[in-house]
């Protein structure tokens, strides 16, 4: 997916460590038939939240396709998934880049400890029917 950052894991990489992760999601953003990005959706227990919590632990997109478009749509799809999944809301961890703290914030997530948090309508409030 493009060139890579410090830090940044190769596909390899992330399909190793999604193998280990058994109450997760894989959401895959596809563009012109080629794969744009992909985002990790995990399911915890929260006693904070009184039930399960949606936490994307992984988004990343490749730098020649649509960014914002294509993040905006993984970002909504997690969040989608998570409400079809029961969870009371969806975290992120608290980005430190202020242009990607407006982005989560712009799609209504708002800052609560270190994290930046949304909370989502479930399954039988959303009307919506995938997961």
């Amino acid at each position: 997916m493009g060139h890579r950052v410090p830090g940044q894991l190769d596909a390899a990489d992330v399909l190793r460590q999604l193998v280990f992760l058994p109450h997760a999601s894989v959401i895959v953003a596809e563009q012109r038939r080629e794969i744009a990005g992909g985002a990790v959706l995990a399911i915890r227990p929260s006693v904070r939240a009184g039930g399960y919590v949606g936490t994307i632990d992984l988004l990343v997109t490749d730098p020649d396709s649509d960014v914002d478009a294509v993040t905006d749509l993984l970002i909504e799809e997690a969040v989608r998934s998570a409400a079809n999944k029961g969870c009371a809301s969806v975290e992120v961890p608290q980005p430190e880049d202020p242009a990607e703290r407006a982005r989560w914030e712009r799609l209504g997530f708002s800052p609560q400890d270190q994290r930046l948090g949304r909370p989502v309508a479930l399954r039988g409030d959303a009307g919506q029917g995938r997961g």
